[in-house]
């Protein structure tokens, strides 16, 4: 006896019964991983495509800066993957030197331990010690979000390759006399006793004091003059008091002496073109130990330049009485001892001014005189600026160069020394009779000679990244393979700061042959802009408005986080994102899912299609929007405009896939029908074709489907979609178009009669005939709940759509189907309604105070709604005239 044969299982039952991210996510990023799909081969025969992931700070986590970065990155690097190119995601880590460094002494601190109770060598060790234990968090949070990067190429800028790097290029610029020692300004820390770079930063509006002081004479038939200072303390540090050269005011002083009310020393009174003298008195306090224009002013005018805070902070070395206090207890008494001796002409307060602010301690930066290290970056500037003239890089969107080129044609010498323990020591060496030496990677200092205790500044090795991560100063296979990179993408708001350094670097060592000749770090550059909230406004930690990507990852999935922010990345431009946008992307997902596991329970296949003549309308049509789509998602790719890419997928697949074809396949897909096997085939394929095209951005939801679907090995590894070549069919499309509009307005037409959107009614159509879509007829009738007669047919609305080549009437029987009194209840209230919002918006514009004072947007925006409300109170009027009349 034999069993009976097993029926068929339809594909759709290896698919869960719905979409659960959180499911099926690390399981699938693992199996990519095992599987070697992000491992590069620099043998490989495909050509290559890299970029090397901006190297996030080992004390860091995952912010939604950072996850768009990655999300466009992966997008690019797994499309580039599926169309034949051997891909490169190169991952690693910054060794944030002051960040780092502040958070091992803190954990110290709570011992009641300072790093200088350890030494240098044993306190890096307990940094070391925290890195392996604790640094790297944003390695998981990468895999959470499905970045596909080599893990086996993972860098940080301290292991052995890059410090090799970085000794080996500091020697060449020292020795070409790039790098030199000066005293200069820099922003100076009083709290973590180093300088620190611009981008640290952060410049707050602050509530201080601005205090009118007077120089010389208290009498005012004696010379004298008076000058205004936000930092009154800093006046023991002055110099020089500068007016314009052609201030008619001061022009009997220049060149004369006043004294300085503390110190005795004699102020001259210089005349320089800095100076406006429409700004307050038109004479200014020079000092310039403490602030950079000052500094400039006191360079042109060789003028002596005492510092007068020590590295904590405090006055010294003045000889007055106000050394070894605090700068800003300081500022108190400075200004009461010269309110005692009467010099204090005007006071405000408070007094609102930007003050730069450390982004680390959180406190008042000071402009200071400093002995440090520096590069000379005229050459090596000006060779960044040429290699984006001459098209070696190329910036998107182009509206950044103008940016670029006024940053790197007017760029300042780099203070690259921090006075800190955490870091690539500068390889220079003091011997015993004053000699001053750099030593290389491979070369040893004499014994008795002694280092340099600074460390360079963190986006010095960083700068190296595009080819120190790949084995510069060798020669290496993955130079040759990958080098220069393809593209990189970073925000415009590092523009001046890493990439500036990179393309520096990049451009100094093009003459190398390990190199081979590259001129550039990489050929694209993409800038993109700032995430912000769902109101446009920045994200920060004081306005409590931050979002945690890994939030919205385990609460929507990785999928919609992704394609809520590729989806809103326009070049150069800022995105602005809240949970709404990532709901949506959620039910983007779902959709997807459920669209696809339909066409699966349905027999989709993906299969050779049949020859044109045999298909219906709609599937020429869906194929002819498919390629059409394809090739503006391609393009946008080229052109890095994820958004428009993203918009094109979205709309293709929810407006016209879901929405009209599977409503339109539906019949053809039913047993019997002779378009079955093709409509099969072609859902099949647009699919597949579709599920392709998502996969850079939307990975994981793509693959669980895809492979469903076809039965291949991965969706990562499979082509991507190029042209069919196939001919279009536009009378098919110019059917579909007209039969989608005459659906739209029976639907719209029905909801004004208060048919309910299940209801069928009975209908007549004329001119369907002469409009050419008499196929398209059992569509419009299943798509817009309409029944043909049976018998007697008495109409009681109707509504012409005019299509491209003749106007259709439907007739519709409504008697029976609408509740009369209801009906007219709902449609006075809606009336009610839209006459107040007529009443409001045309009072507005009727105010001419209103109409000067508001934005042209804001006015227009009320006009817009003042239309709206007048067509509303019009078809509302005359349907209440109808059925009055009923």
């Amino acid at each position: 006896m034999t069993s009976a044969p097993e029926t068929p299982q339809n594909p759709a039952d290896a698919l869960p019964k719905s979409w659960d991210p959180s499911a099926v996510e690390a399981d699938l990023y693992q199996g990519w991983v095992d599987a070697g799909y992000f491992t590069a081969d620099p043998s490989s025969d495909k050509p290559g495509y890299s970029i090397v992931l901006p190297p996030p700070n080992v004390t860091g986590s995952l912010h939604m800066g950072h996850a768009l970065d990655h999300t466009l990155m992966d997008a690019l690097c797994r499309r580039k993957r599926m169309q034949g190119f051997e891909v490169l995601w190169l991952p690693g880590m910054d060794h944030a030197g002051i960040a780092t460094q502040t958070i091992v002494e803190k954990q110290l601190a709570t011992d009641g331990k300072k790093k200088e109770d350890f030494g240098r060598e044993a306190f890096i060790d307990k940094v070391w010690d925290w890195k392996r234990e604790s640094g790297g968090m944003i390695q998981g949070q990468m895999r959470r979000i499905g970045d596909g990067v080599d893990w086996s190429r993972d860098r940080f800028t301290m292991d052995e390759g890059l410090s090799r790097a970085v000794q080996t290029i500091f020697k060449r610029l020292y020795d070409d006399g790039l790098i030199y020692r000066a005293e200069r300004l820099v922003n100076w820390s009083p709290v973590l006793q180093t300088a620190i770079s611009d981008i640290e930063v952060k410049f707050e509006e602050v509530e201080g004091e601005l205090v009118s002081l007077r120089y010389g004479s208290l009498n005012d038939a004696e010379p004298h003059v008076i000058v205004a200072t936000t930092r009154v303390e800093t006046m023991l540090g002055d110099t020089a008091v500068a007016v314009h050269p052609e201030d008619e005011r001061y022009q009997h002083l220049i060149g004369t002496t006043l004294e300085h009310p503390f110190t005795g020393r004699q102020i001259p009174i210089i005349a320089d073109d800095y100076v406006d003298p429409a700004f307050g008195t038109g004479a200014v306090k020079i000092t310039p130990a403490h602030d950079p224009n000052d500094f400039e002013m006191g360079v042109r005018h060789n003028l002596p330049m005492p510092t007068i805070m020590d590295k904590t902070g405090k006055i010294a070395d003045t000889g007055t009485q106000f050394d070894g206090m605090d700068r800003f207890e300081a500022r108190v008494k400075v200004r009461e001892a010269l309110a005692e001796q009467g010099r204090v002409v005007a006071e405000k307060r408070p007094y609102l001014h930007s003050v730069g602010h450390s982004e680390r301690s959180g406190e008042t930066i000071e402009p200071r005189l400093s002995m440090q290290w520096w590069v000379k970056v005229d050459a090596l500037a000006k060779a960044a600026g040429d290699a984006v003239r001459n098209g070696d890089t190329v910036i998107h969107p182009a509206s950044q160069e103008p940016r670029w080129f006024a940053w790197v044609d007017n760029m300042h010498d780099w203070c690259i020394s921090r006075q800190l323990w955490w870091g690539h020591r500068i390889p220079i060496w003091y011997g015993p009779d004053g000699e001053v030496q750099c030593f290389g990677p491979d070369e040893t200092a004499p014994e008795g000679w002694e280092q340099d205790p600074d460390v360079l500044d963190t986006w010095f090795s960083s700068g190296l990244w595009p080819f120190s991560t790949m084995g510069w100063p060798d020669k290496t296979s993955e130079i040759q393979k990958f080098y220069p990179t393809s593209v990189l993408v970073t925000g415009y708001d590092i523009l001046f700061f890493w990439v500036a350094r990179m393309m520096m670097f990049g451009t100094y060592v093009s003459g190398d042959d390990a190199v081979g000749g590259a001129k550039v770090p990489f050929t694209d550059l993409f800038l993109h802009g700032l995430v912000r909230d769902q109101y446009g406004k920045k994200m920060s930690k004081s306005r409590g408005n931050g979002i945690d990507p890994l939030d919205w990852v385990d609460r929507f999935g990785a999928d919609a986080l992704r394609f809520t922010l590729a989806r809103g990345a326009n070049p150069g431009g800022d995105l602005a994102v809240g949970e709404d946008h990532a709901q949506s992307s959620r039910n983007f997902a779902n959709k997807l899912f459920n669209a696809t596991k339909f066409a699966l329970m349905n027999g989709a296949v993906v299969a050779d299609l049949p020859a044109r003549e045999q298909l219906t309308d709609a599937d020429r049509w869906i194929l002819d929007r498919l390629e059409q789509v394809r090739a503006e998602v391609d393009e946008a790719f080229e052109r890095f405009e994820f958004s428009k890419a993203c918009e094109a997928l979205y709309h293709f697949a929810w407006d016209e896939v879901c929405d009209w074809y599977l409503e339109l396949a539906k019949p053809q897909l039913a047993e019997g029908s002779v378009y079955a096997d093709g409509t099969k085939s072609v859902l099949g394929n647009v699919l597949d074709t579709l599920l392709r095209m998502l996969h850079p951005v939307i990975p994981f939801v793509t693959e669980t489907l895809w492979k469903v679907l076809t039965g291949g090995e991965s969706v990562v590894v499979a082509e991507w979609p190029s042209a069919t070549g196939a001919a279009t069919d536009p009378v098919a499309a110019q059917r579909i178009e007209d039969m989608q509009r005459l659906v739209t307005e029976v639907r719209r037409f029905r909801s004004d009669q208060g048919l309910k959107p299940s209801q069928k009614v009975t209908a007549r159509l004329t001119g369907a005939t002469e409009a050419d879509i008499e196929s398209q007829l059992g569509s419009v009738s299943s798509l817009a709940k309409l029944t043909d007669p049976s018998g007697d047919f008495s109409a009681t609305a109707s509504v012409e759509v005019r299509l491209s080549k003749a106007t259709v009437t439907v007739e519709l029987d409504t008697s029976g189907t609408v509740d009369l009194a209801a009906e007219k209840k709902r449609l006075e209230k809606d009336l009610a309604i839209a006459e107040k919002e007529l009443a409001g918006t045309t009072a507005k514009l009727s105010n001419e105070a209103f109409l000067a004072k508001a934005p042209d947007a804001v006015v227009d925006k009320i006009r817009t709604r003042q239309q709206v409300a007048q067509e509303e109170i019009a078809r509302m009027s005359a349907r209440l005239k109808e059925l009055g009349g009923a």
